[in-house]
C-alpha cells in the first residue's frame, strides 16, 4: 500500500507543484514573471513586480501546494516509511524544478512552509516568527528565508519526527539553501534587494 499510494502522491505533488502561481498571476497582469525583477517565479518577485497584495497571495497559493501533499502524506503514508520523505519533497521538487517552465521555478520557500505546517503547524509557526524578524530587521527576505529554513532544519532533526521525515527535511533544506547561493553572493558583495 505504501509503494503504490507513495509513488501516486509523488507524482500527484511533483505535478501540484509544478503549477507556479506567481507566472498564473502575471500573466493575469500581462508579465511574464520570469522576465522582471529578479526573474524568479515566486512571491518576493511578484511583490516587487505587482505589489503586496499579490505576493501574498502567491505565497498562500504556492504553500498551500505543499500543505496539500503534506496531509495526504500523513493520511495515507507510514511516517517510517521512505516514501513519506519522498512525498514530502516531490511538491517542492515540483516548484523547483517546474516542467511547465523548462524545469525552472521558484526557490521553494513557500511551499516548504506548507509541507512543514502540514506535518507540523507549531514548527512552522516559529519558522514563520524566525523569518518575520530577520526581515524586520535587516529588510532581506533571502537573508530571512535562508534563516528560518536553518533554525526549522536544525529544530526538525531536534523534534520527534521519523528517520525518513528527517531525510525529507535534510533534501527539502539542501534544495532552498542551494536555489539563494546567487543571493548570498549578493548579500556579501551588498548588492541584493532590499525592501524599505
Amino acid at each position: 500500500m505504501n509503494i503504490v499510494m507513495g509513488f501516486l502522491l509523488s507524482i500527484f505533488g511533483y505535478l501540484l507543484g509544478s503549477i507556479l502561481f506567481a507566472k498564473v498571476i502575471g500573466s493575469y497582469k500581462g508579465i511574464d514573471i520570469t522576465s522582471v525583477g529578479s526573474k524568479s517565479a515566486g512571491a518576493t518577485n511578484v511583490t516587487r513586480t505587482l505589489g503586496k497584495k499579490y505576493g501574498v497571495l502567491v505565497f498562500f497559493l504556492d504553500a498551500f501546494k505543499g500543505f496539500l501533499i503534506a496531509l495526504l502524506d500523513r493520511f495515507y503514508i507510514n511516517p517510517d516509511s521512505l516514501w513519506f520523505g519522498i512525498v514530502m519533497i516531490s511538491p517542492i521538487v515540483g516548484h523547483i524544478y517546474s516542467y511547465r517552465a523548462n524545469f525552472k521555478g521558484g526557490k521553494g520557500v513557500a511551499t516548504a512552509f506548507g509541507v512543514v505546517f502540514g506535518i507540523s503547524p507549531f514548527l512552522a509557526l516559529k519558522m514563520f516568527f524566525v523569518w518575520a524578524l530577520v526581515f524586520y530587521l535587516f529588510r532581506y527576505v533571502s537573508l530571512a528565508s535562508i534563516i528560518s529554513v536553518l533554525v526549522g532544519y536544525f529544530l526538525f532533526l531536534q523534534g520527534d519526527f521519523s528517520v525518513p521525515q528527517k531525510i525529507g527535511a535534510s533534501v527539502i533544506a539542501f534544495l532552498i539553501l542551494y536555489k539563494h547561493k546567487d543571493n548570498v553572493f549578493r548579500l556579501l558583495n551588498k548588492e541584493e534587494y532590499r525592501f524599505k
